[in-house]
């Protein structure tokens, strides 16, 4: 990650002095960002991102986890799951513990979080902890990062009555907004295009990293980096995969991925995933560590085609990973990727296996269209994806929040 200056040669200079006089309307305030890992998912790296930045803008910024045994994270999996649309009944010993472990991370964390000015709150795991702060004396926020624009009714009831209590929330679509009393705000996430992920990478060190796990690029490779996960699909993209493979039998798949601490269904989708695979050789199951960064990056950047065909998605952050880096994506029509995918301009929006398959014979068929659209997708996430306007729309909200009853506020 880089110092707010290094962005202004991205950016322009005009996009740092605005963050900079937003800031300055903040300055003496104290910000607690809480969320359930620092380690995997895009929670986590939009934190370990923001969080620097805030404090490099003078706004005294911490960020701190919550922590729980395995039942809490299998109960806030469950509830993922129904907030993104399944049926799953959360059993009641579940929201027992779900309580018990946010009452018990409140005593721990709630003397920091009562005294500060603006509290964000992400996703469900620590959603309940307002119930356990009483003496609350800032605003407090909750950012929910996952689909929910057709929960599971009884599950959204359940958790609404937590969310009711905040002062605001956050989303990344219109198509995610809840009826709820407080006022609602859409902030798509970001990438850090001078974090390690995002980089530019020497071609050496591409092919090095392609070699240690014996993928040939000289011949085409799709590529999906994503966690384990039913909702990422990564069954349908190896039917997709082996359609294709008819018609270009030189093709490679790279499924690339890890795990998060508070997602207990990893290894399982994994062990499913190299089932389905079926010992093919030219099929690469890499499961990386959680800093592998640059290896993602390498990956990403020598891939020939860049799939993410989720089924549900919050956002999908490597599919800005993968525009930034100049490929076309051909991701599920869902959440976020709608927002990034302009269809035949930056990639292309399938909803079957079938339509992936189509979608890779077509762009290995045409490659100046492929060159084309990733320009154009690259060019995309400059425009309205990286840190910088994430930062700049989180400074906002929280200046509209501390100064909405004034007419006027002079930014300098």
């Amino acid at each position: 990650m880089g110092k707010l200056e290094d962005y202004a040669q991205i950016t322009g200079r005009d996009v740092i002095e605005h963050l900079y006089q937003l800031a300055e309307r903040l300055k003496g305030i104290k910000i607690v960002h809480v969320n359930s890992t620092r380690e995997g998912g895009g929670v986590a790296e939009i934190l370990k991102n923001l969080v620097p930045l805030m404090q490099e803008l003078g706004i005294d910024t911490h960020w701190e986890i919550i922590t729980g045994e395995p039942e809490f994270y299998q109960c806030t999996k469950n509830m993922h799951n129904a907030l993104q649309g399944r049926q799953v009944n959360i059993s009641e010993p579940l929201i027992k513990v779900y309580e018990e472990i946010n009452q018990r991370n409140a005593e721990v964390l709630c003397k920091e979080l009562e005294e500060a000015d603006i509290v964000f709150i992400h996703d469900p795991q620590p959603a309940a902890l307002i119930k356990f702060c009483f003496n609350r004396r800032g605003k407090w926020i909750w950012r929910c990062h996952i689909d929910i624009s057709k929960p599971f009714r009884p599950v959204w009831k359940y958790l609404k009555n937590f969310i009711i209590g905040y002062d605001a929330s956050i989303f990344h679509l219109p198509d995610f907004v809840q009826p709820l009393p407080h006022p609602q705000f859409l902030i798509p996430p970001s990438i850090d295009p001078l974090g390690e992920k995002n980089i530019e990478l020497s071609q050496e060190e591409i092919q090095a990293v392609y070699e240690q796990f014996g993928i040939d690029l000289k011949k085409p490779v799709v590529l999906q980096v994503s966690r384990f996960d039913r909702f990422k699909d990564p069954v349908g993209v190896i039917q997709a995969y082996k359609l294709a493979k008819k018609f270009v039998p030189s093709l490679q798949l790279v499924l690339a991925g890890g795990g998060a601490q508070d997602d207990p269904e990893g290894a399982m989708v994994l062990e499913e995933v190299r089932a389905f695979a079926e010992d093919d050789p030219n099929i690469h199951v890499l499961f990386l560590p959680a800093h592998a960064h640059r290896t993602i990056n390498a990956l990403q950047r020598g891939a020939t085609i860049v799939l993410q065909k989720s089924i549900r998605e919050g956002f999908g952050l490597t599919v800005t990973e993968a525009m930034w880096k100049g490929k076309p994506v051909i991701g599920g029509d869902t959440g976020g990727i709608r927002l990034q995918v302009v269809y035949s301009h930056t990639g292309f929006l399938v909803n079957t296996p079938e339509g992936a398959a189509l979608r890779i014979r077509y762009l290995l068929r045409h490659p100046e269209k492929r060159k084309e659209m990733g320009e154009k997708a690259r060019r995309y996430v400059l425009e309205n994806f990286l840190i910088t306007r994430h930062l700049r729309d989180y400074l906002t909200l929280m200046v509209s929040l501390i100064y909405g009853v004034e007419e006027r506020i002079e930014l300098g």
